[in-house]
C-alpha cells in the first residue's frame, strides 16, 4: 500500500519591488511598483468580451461592400453600362425641343426627371438580380452558406453597393445634364429633401423585389430576357418619358399599380417647377400617395425577398451547382 502525503510549499521571493508568495493549491501574486499596485487572486483572468455577432456581420458586410465598390470603379466594362444610360438620357434631352403640354416647361426636363427615376428602378430591378444570379452560378452563395454570418454580411454588402451605384448614377446624370443641356435641378431645400426621400424610398421599393427575383431566376442567361421586356413596358407606360395624361385611361390605371410611375412623379415634383403639375393626371404631385405606394411596395418586397433568399441558400448545394454547370455546358455546346 502506498501512502501519498500532500505537501505545502511556501516560497517567498523578493526582487526589487516585486514580491511573490506561492502556496500550492492557491496562488496569490502581489506586484508593487512605482506606478500602482495590482493584485490577482486565482489561476485565471477574464478575457475581453467578444463583439455581438450582428455587429460582426455588419462590419464584415461594410468591408465587403467597400471592396466590391472599389472593384466596380476599377472595372471599365461594368462602369460603361451605367455611363451608356446617362449618355442616352443626355442625347434624348438634347434633341427634344417641345414644351410640356399646357405649360412652358421644357419637355427635355420632364424626360430627364423620368429617366432619373428609371435608372434607380433599373439598378434595383435589373442589375441586382443579374448580380445575384451570376454570383450564385459562380458558387458564391454556396461558399457563403458555409461561412458563419456569410449570408447577412453578403446582403449588407450588396445593399451598400446598390445604394452607391444608384446615387452615384443619379448625381452623374443630374450634374452632367445641368452642365451640358441645361437640365433641371431641385429648387431650394424642399426640392432637395424631396429628391432625397423619393430616391431612398424608391430604392427600398425596388431593391427587395430585385433580390426576390434574383433568388428565383434560373440562370444569368435567362435573367436579362425575363426582366427587360416588362421593365421596358413600364418605362413606356409609366410617364417617365412623356406626360402620363397623354396615355389611355386604362394604361394609366395599370401603370399606377407599379412603383416606377410614382418614383417618376416624385422626382418630377423635386426637379420641375410647380407649373408642370398641370400635365399630371390629378393636377398635383400627390406626394402623400407617392410615399404610401412606395412604402407598400417596400414592405411587399421584404416579405417576398427574405423567405426566397433563405430558401435559395438552403437549397444550394455542390450537386445542384454541378448540375447547373453541366446543363449550361450542354446548352452552350448545342448553341455553338
Amino acid at each position: 500500500m502506498t501512502s501519498v502525503t500532500a505537501t505545502t510549499a511556501a516560497t517567498d521571493t523578493t526582487e526589487g519591488d516585486v514580491t511573490t508568495d506561492t502556496t500550492e493549491g492557491d496562488v496569490t501574486t502581489d506586484t508593487t511598483g512605482t506606478t500602482g499596485t495590482a493584485r490577482t487572486t486565482g489561476a485565471a483572468t477574464r478575457e475581453p468580451t467578444a463583439p455581438h455577432p450582428r455587429r460582426r456581420y455588419w462590419r464584415a458586410g461594410v468591408l465587403r461592400g467597400g471592396i466590391e465598390l472599389r472593384h466596380l470603379l476599377r472595372n471599365p466594362k461594368e462602369l460603361s453600362g451605367h455611363l451608356v444610360n446617362v449618355v442616352v438620357a443626355l442625347l434624348l434631352a438634347g434633341y427634344i425641343n417641345d414644351k410640356v403640354p399646357g405649360t412652358q416647361v421644357p419637355m427635355a426636363h420632364l424626360t430627364l426627371s423620368g429617366f432619373a427615376a428609371y435608372l434607380l428602378f433599373q439598378i434595383g430591378l435589373v442589375n441586382l438580380p443579374q448580380i445575384l444570379v451570376t454570383e450564385r452560378e459562380e458558387g458564391a452563395l454556396l461558399r457563403l452558406r458555409a461561412t458563419p454570418g456569410g449570408i447577412p454580411a453578403y446582403l449588407v454588402a450588396k445593399s451598400l453597393l446598390v445604394v452607391a451605384m444608384a446615387f452615384g448614377t443619379l448625381v452623374l446624370l443630374l450634374g452632367t445634364a445641368a452642365l451640358l443641356v441645361d437640365g433641371p435641378l431641385p429648387h431650394g431645400p424642399a426640392g432637395w429633401l424631396t429628391l432625397l426621400w423619393v430616391s431612398a424610398l424608391g430604392l427600398l421599393a425596388v431593391v427587395p423585389l430585385g433580390a426576390a427575383i434574383g433568388a428565383v431566376l434560373p440562370n444569368p442567361r435567362e435573367a436579362l430576357a425575363l426582366i427587360m421586356l416588362p421593365v421596358m413596358a413600364l418605362l413606356i407606360t409609366s410617364g417617365a418619358m412623356f406626360p402620363l395624361a397623354s396615355l389611355p385611361a386604362v394604361v394609366q390605371k395599370i401603370a399606377s399599380v407599379f412603383p416606377l410611375k410614382w418614383m417618376a412623379q416624385g422626382l418630377r415634383s423635386a426637379l420641375l417647377p410647380d407649373a408642370a403639375r398641370a400635365a399630371e393626371p390629378a393636377g398635383s404631385w400627390e406626394l402623400p400617395t407617392v410615399a404610401l405606394i412606395l412604402t407598400a411596395w417596400a414592405i411587399l418586397g421584404f416579405l417576398l425577398a427574405v423567405p426566397l433568399l433563405r430558401r435559395a441558400a438552403r437549397r444550394e448545394s455542390g450537386s445542384r451547382l454541378t448540375e447547373r454547370h453541366r446543363k449550361a455546358g450542354l446548352s452552350g455546346g448545342r448553341a455553338a
